[in-house]
């Protein structure tokens, strides 16, 4: 693949506690002069990250139910209500792990239509968080986010024990077929990782620093 092509493929990624408006609408900057895929931030700044991207076709992504994913589904519903009326184009909700972990298959598949419902047009990608499941559970929960009619599912958070690998995402898209989207996200730091996952199966590829990857340079950050 191309570094456009790779390009195109990436969520810009800026989240945490300490992201400054400032911080956003540099992301939205490169993000526009790389043609990233879109650029991801927390949901307050979905507004902002809408005005700035007006007029590019860099979508705007924002996180719901972040980063654990136990927030009570009608708060899920109103994050996502709110970031589709701000301006969100795509938005990433996690999973609920624990509830998957015991067995409570219709709760967390519940969980997940509820948002995709909420939604309405907007594209929803489901974190299961990879680095908590084992194979089987991981199957499992692509199953369910494609029952409830997800458009991605997506390996990470980022704030958990790990990130993407090569081994998830093949079993992530054997899962799910070729229809639906899957995206890599955490801890990817170069474009031969991040071609590793194309390779392997993703459709996205979530990362913080796509501008060092796209250019080759020294990544020093975790995911």
């Amino acid at each position: 693949m191309t570094k456009e092509e790779v390009a195109g493929m990436i969520d810009h990624t800026i989240l945490g506690a300490e992201v400054t408006k400032e911080a956003v609408k540099e992301k939205c900057r490169e993000a526009k002069e790389y043609n990233f895929a879109s650029v991801c931030a927390n949901p307050d700044q979905v507004a902002l990250m809408a005005e700035e991207l007006a007029d590019s076709p860099v979508k705007v992504c924002t996180v719901i139910g972040f980063p654990l994913g136990v927030n009570a589904t009608a708060t899920k519903i109103a994050e996502a209500e709110l970031a589709a009326a701000e301006g969100a184009d795509e938005l990433d909700m996690v999973m609920k792990v624990g509830a998957l972990k015991e067995g409570d298959y219709e709760l967390v598949k519940n969980d997940i239509k509820a948002v995709v419902e909420a939604a309405g047009d907007k594209l929803v990608k489901v974190i299961i968080e990879t680095c908590y499941l084992t194979d089987q559970q991981k199957v499992k929960a692509c199953e369910l986010a494609k029952e409830a009619g997800a458009d991605f599912v997506k390996t990470s958070t980022g704030f958990g024990s790990g990130g993407a690998t090569v081994e998830d995402i093949a079993l992530m898209r054997k899962t799910v077929g070729e229809k639906m989207g899957v995206k890599a996200s955490g801890g990817i730091h170069s474009l031969a990782e991040a071609e590793a996952m194309i390779e392997a199966g993703a459709t996205r590829i979530g990362a913080s620093s796509g501008v060092q990857i796209i250019e080759g340079a020294e990544v020093s950050s975790d995911y």
